[in-house]
Parts: C-alpha cells; structure tokens; sequence
C-alpha cells in the first residue's frame, strides 16, 4: 500500500518537478508508515530517484509513449495504483499533470485536490493545505475518499535528499488507445523552461518593441533564467505565445519573478502569485504591481536593467 508517484522526464531526464513529488511522497509516507513507489516512463538512470525517498520505480518503456498523452499515462498510472494498491497519488503542477490527474482521479474513483503547499497536517482525516482564489488564499481540505489524488504546487516543498536504493521493476500495463495521435513536437532545447526555472525575467510593454528583448535574454543568462512576458507582448508578436505567462498563460511559482515594464494587471498578478520572491522594474510609481511586488524599483528599465548586469556580472566573476 505505498504511496504512487507519477516522475515527469524529458527525453529520458528527469524534470525537478519529478524529484520534488518524490521529495513530498516520502514525508507523507513517513507519516503513514508506508514507503513510496514511483512511475517513470521511459527515462534514464531511474534509480536516482531512491536518493529523494523512492524505494521502487516502475519504468515504463514504450515506444508510443515517449509523447505524452494524457489519456495513455493516466490509464498507465491507474494500473500501476491498482497493482501497488496505492491509497495516496502525487503529481506535479505541471500542465501535463494538470491534463492527467482528473483523468486519474476519475478511473480511481478518487477525490483529487490541486495547488497543494504543504505535507498533510493530518492524515486521519487526510486534510492538506492549499492555495485558492487564484493564489489569494489557502484553504485546508479534507479529502474523504478512500483514494486520494493530490497536485503540489512547483517549488512548493522542495528537494529533499533521502538515503536510499531504489528497486527498478518493468512495468507493462495494458494500455487503450486514446483517439489522439501526435504527429510532432517543436520545443525550444537552448533555453531553461518555464515551467522549471527557479528565476524567471519577463518583459511588458514597456520594453518598447522586440528589438529591446536583448537586455531580458542577458540578464536571464547571468541569472540561469528562464524568459517569460506578459499577454499583450505575446499578442503583438513580440515573442511566441509560449513564454505568455499569467492567468490566460503559464502559471509561474519560480522561487523568484523579476517583472520589467510590466504594469500588473490582475490576470497576469495571478499567475504568478505563487513565485515565492517577485521584483518589479517599472517608471510609473502608481503601476498595479508594486501592491503585490517584495521589492520595486521605480525607474527607466534601460536604465535599471544594463546597470543590473555589469552588477551581477561583477559579483559573479568576484565568487567564481
């Protein structure tokens, strides 16, 4: 009756949000003595995740799904829950997780709670705590089916090394078809993502135009950032859609947001709430996103931003 993990991978690499759900699985594990088990699906070195808690991997090698297809890993995972008898499911706050884990909880008959923060306060009543209203709020729920589903918010628990060898067992479920066929990916390979990235530089409109971008790629190269922007840049074609971030875009819960230009309206405040550390770089004192900001500057980004570089830049050659 251990408690299951779902480990996301990139062309057989493990993502940190992989290592923080086992990371998370193991404490709620010792709460309720049991051990954790994890699901992989077509990765390298599986066994590394006995160093964050797992004691056993169920790897998954199939051709087909190298792709993600959420109606495939979420039959995959139901299968590997009914086969370890789990009671307890975790998965990131990834959009492909968010795509599977209602899947999941459907095939589980299970109650499935999202934007998870912390380790049960109680598993009896399994009771965890929660963000709500757009990362306004928490809310502590109570989950009482006899299967759970929980979804933890990036960055949220953290990584934590456990010592520890974790088994390695092939795992081949019977697999439907789902009626969706992928004919090609196009993904940026030079850059860190999103989704990943403890640091995150976004642009707005106040950077003026797409010949201005320069500045935000080297400050997130001194800062081993992912870039991101708001909605109106992405719509004016300054740059692609996927580095939108904000309600409508990629939600972000990087460790630290550094928003340069960018005004704050409601819906982009509330994709990113969850960034533990947000700096805001803008000329107009009054801009919505100094309320929300930890620290604000108040002045002319290609000023602020150049300035900010030769800084980091000195610092860094100073403690290399």
């Amino acid at each position: 009756m251990s408690i299951l993990v779902y480990t996301e991978s990139e062309n057989g690499k493990f993502k940190k949000a992989a290592l923080e759900v086992v990371s998370y699985a193991k404490a709620v594990a010792d709460q309720m003595g049991t051990s954790v088990t994890a699901v992989a699906f077509n990765a390298d070195n599986a066994e590394t995740l006995g160093n964050y808690g797992a004691s056993k991997v169920l790897l998954v090698k199939d051709e087909g799904l190298k792709v993600f297809n959420a109606k495939k890993y979420a039959a995959a995972l139901e299968a590997a829950a009914k086969n370890e008898e789990s009671k307890v499911v975790v998965v990131s706050a990834s959009a492909n997780s968010k795509y599977l884990a209602p899947l999941l909880a459907v095939g589980l008959d299970a109650g499935y709670v999202s934007n998870v923060v912390a380790a049960p306060s109680n598993v009896s009543p399994f009771t965890v705590k929660h963000s709500a209203f757009t990362n306004k709020a928490f809310a502590n729920t109570e989950i009482t089916t006899a299967i759970k589903v929980i979804g933890l918010s990036n960055n949220s628990f953290g990584l934590v090394e456990s010592e520890g060898n974790a088994s390695i067992e092939d795992f081949s479920p019977s697999i439907p078809e789902s009626g969706v066929k992928v004919e090609s990916v196009d993904k940026a390979t030079d850059k860190v993502s999103i989704a990943d990235a403890e640091i995150v530089v976004s642009g707005g409109r106040g950077l003026k135009g797409p010949e201005n971008w320069g500045m935000i790629e080297e400050l997130a190269e001194v800062l081993g950032a992912a870039t991101a922007c708001s909605k109106p840049v992405s719509d004016l074609g300054w740059r692609p859609h996927g580095e939108h971030v904000g309600q409508t875009g990629k939600p972000v819960a990087s460790n630290l947001y550094i928003a340069i230009g960018i005004s704050g309206a409601i819906q982009h405040l509330a994709g990113i709430n969850s960034s533990k550390v947000k700096v805001v770089i803008n000329t107009d004192p009054e801009a919505p996103f100094f309320k929300a900001a930890d620290y604000g500057i108040v002045g002319d980004a290609f000023e602020v931003v150049p300035k900010l570089i030769e800084k980091l830049k000195a610092f860094k050659a100073a403690n290399a």
